[in-house]
């Protein structure tokens, strides 16, 4: 069965299933694109390595491992002055810890000099909230202060979107910024009933406009990666949904089968 939804589907916003599709999506964007620039242009993959609080970790879908005991099964270890009886009893609290987060992204590169003119990030829920989010907003800010050109591709609906200084409202965008039209960018906003839409992926001056159809790639991968053996249509999306969304939703999901 193919994408029931017209655009980007919800479903894979659930962390049970994001982190698999954010890398197979980057992989599946980097292989799409390799035949249409080689041999001026190299396209690579890479990772960028950042820690965040391990209870933000959590929150994105990064499993929790902590070992619990009961209140009642704690037994207090005999104190120095035996004939006092403290009803006192330690609760357990858990510190803050950094954890390391890996994220892919694409990098084209001039094959002859190796400098990178493209990065395209696919943003992940890390990318949208607490440390995660100074972290990539940092990165984010030197490549717009460089000569490089920024693709960031957002297909998430949770969390704030990324600062502009115009922003529109939407479900999910993706964003292209050229690096001489800075601060000019040209923003692709799609919402949860449209199909996302094809942009134009920046290079060299000299080079013909190619268009990127991501979804081409999203449809492909969700036949490929078999998401339709394992989604259950019957339960909630992830959130936020309005209930237009929601009939929306359910037409789209009693559409396919």
């Amino acid at each position: 069965m193919p994408n029931p939804f017209p655009g980007m589907n919800p479903y894979l916003e659930q962390p049970d299933y994001w982190s698999d599709f954010h890398n197979q999506l980057v992989t599946g964007l980097a292989r799409a694109l390799v035949p249409q620039l080689v041999p001026k242009y190299r396209v690579v993959t890479d990772k960028w390595i950042y820690k965040i609080t391990d209870s933000a970790a959590i929150a994105i879908g990064k499993p929790d491992v902590s070992v619990q005991q009961s209140r009642s099964s704690i037994s207090m270890a005999p104190t120095a002055v035996a004939s006092v009886s403290s009803t006192v009893q330690p609760i357990k609290v858990r510190v803050p810890l950094l954890q390391e987060v890996e994220q892919a992204y694409i990098e084209v590169k001039d094959a002859a000099t190796q400098a990178v003119i493209t990065v395209i990030e696919v943003l992940s829920p890390a990318n949208k909230r607490g440390d995660g989010r100074r972290k990539y907003e940092a990165k984010r800010q030197q490549i717009l202060d460089s000569s490089t050109h920024l693709v960031e591709i957002d297909l998430l609906r949770q969390g704030e979107a990324l600062p502009l200084d115009n922003p529109y409202p939407s479900h999910y965008r993706i964003l292209v910024s050229r690096a001489e039209a800075r601060p000019i960018a040209d923003l692709y906003p799609f919402n949860l009933s449209d199909p996302i839409p094809p942009f134009p992926l920046p290079l060299r001056s000299d080079d013909p406009v190619l268009i990127v159809d991501l979804q081409q790639i999203v449809n492909q991968l969700y036949d490929q990666l078999g998401y339709d053996y394992f989604i259950d249509y019957r339960s909630d999306p992830p959130l936020p949904w309005t209930r237009a969304d929601v009939e929306t939703l359910v037409s789209f999901a009693e559409g396919s089968g």
